[in-house]
């Protein structure tokens, strides 16, 4: 169970109850579930961001959360997605984050991640006011301290001053420049310009929708980056041009267990979307000079893709130092010292011994020895170890 359960169940009630009176000024109802004609009325919201942002995507760019019926379906389902999406991810970082900007922050979801994971000073940054009333109504209603600042990436407006331990991207950059490679210029320019803005030791970390375009750009953006000499702290193992982006099929990107908390189901159901697990890629990124970590020694590989059954055999893609590799592990060359190879979930890492080269990437024989040194979700050991 991930450990920020608690704190997502703390924010339904929270949620719910500033939508309700942001919409017809009083708080009455169930408070951590909607009624039947609420349920319906937030459902068709929902179906228009889903529909508009991630199929036909002509929303994206646009000032959707200045319509307050799409602003209300996000903050009650996208917005738990995206608390969600973020604990996760700042929970690879190797430390807690005081000082957090949040840009392109909506009402917040990804700010108020930062908060709860242990961050004391945040600054929340979009441009759409109804947005960031609704962060400041949630920071009233939690009891926490959240400064918001108006920030519209297509204006000479400026960021917001100061240095950071942590800038966010939450579902943002996706949206900015267009779509073509001028775009994507844009997108690593604005990224580097918050990478100038970390204290040492810092990160930017960038949520983007799981998709196979928007994901594809995310890696091209990650392309210029370390062009420009900077260090991607995760997912990546792989230091030079992503090996994903050799084949116009493939794309990367995360999948997290986590458990939906019951509105965010009954809208999930009735709005006929699937939000069983959080699908997302993302990427941290350190500020320049920060070298890549020495390479492991053995062969340590990120679990990739999700299991690739096939006949009497578990298959996996992996990514590593080496690159992108399929591993295969036949049935019957199980043993009690590779049986891990059949547990493994996406954004596993693992060190393996004992292979062979075989197709695409290695098999694994009965003496192979699997053993998880960083599973989904929790940031590499230090040192490389297992601990």
């Amino acid at each position: 169970m991930p450990n920020y359960d608690k704190d997502l169940a703390r924010w339904m009630p929270r949620l719910i109850a500033v939508w309700r009176k942001a919409r017809r000024g009083t708080a009455g109802g169930p408070p951590d579930r909607l009624t039947p004609q609420e349920l319906r009325e937030v459902a068709a919201g929902v179906r228009t961001l889903s529909l508009g942002l991630t199929r036909e995507r002509r929303l994206a760019g646009a000032r959707y959360m200045d319509d307050p019926k799409l602003l209300g379906a996000y903050l009650l389902f996208y917005w738990p997605v995206s608390y969600a999406q973020a604990r996760q991810v700042l929970g690879e970082l190797p430390r807690r984050p005081r000082q957090a900007l949040d840009l392109g922050a909506g009402p917040g979801p990804v700010a108020f991640a930062a908060l709860d994971a242990g961050a004391v000073e945040v600054t929340a940054a979009d441009r759409s006011r109804p947005a960031l009333e609704l962060a400041t109504k949630l920071a009233a209603e939690a009891g926490e301290a959240l400064a918001t600042r108006s920030w519209d990436p297509l204006s000479k407006a400026s960021i917001p001053d100061g240095t950071f331990d942590l800038i966010t991207l939450g579902h943002v950059l996706n949206e900015l420049y267009g779509m073509d490679d001028a775009a994507l210029k844009k997108r690593a320019d604005l990224v580097e310009q918050l990478l100038a803005r970390l204290k040492p030791g810092g990160t930017v970390v960038i949520l983007e929708p799981a998709l196979r375009d928007t994901s594809r750009q995310l890696l091209r953006v990650r392309d210029l980056l370390v062009d420009r000499g900077y260090t991607v702290r995760a997912p990546c193992l792989f230091r030079g041009h992503c090996p994903a982006l050799a084949r116009e099929s493939d794309w990367c990107h995360a999948e997290r267990e986590w458990t939906m908390p019951r509105a965010v189901e009954e809208l999930a159901r009735t709005a006929q979307l699937h939000k069983e697990s959080l699908k997302m890629s993302y990427l941290a990124l350190a500020p320049k000079g920060e070298a890549w970590r020495a390479p492991p020694e053995g062969r340590v590989l990120r679990i990739v893709s999700e299991p690739l059954e096939g006949k009497g055999r578990q298959r996996f893609m992996a990514c590593g130092p080496e690159g992108r590799v399929g591993l295969a592990l036949q049935e019957k060359h199980r043993t009690a010292k590779n049986a891990a190879f059949f547990h493994l979930r996406r954004g596993d890492v693992i060190r393996i011994g004992a292979t062979e080269e075989k197709g695409d990437g290695f098999a694994l024989r009965p003496d192979s020895e699997v053993k998880v040194i960083a599973p989904a979700g929790k940031g590499l050991p230090e040192p490389w170890e297992s601990p």
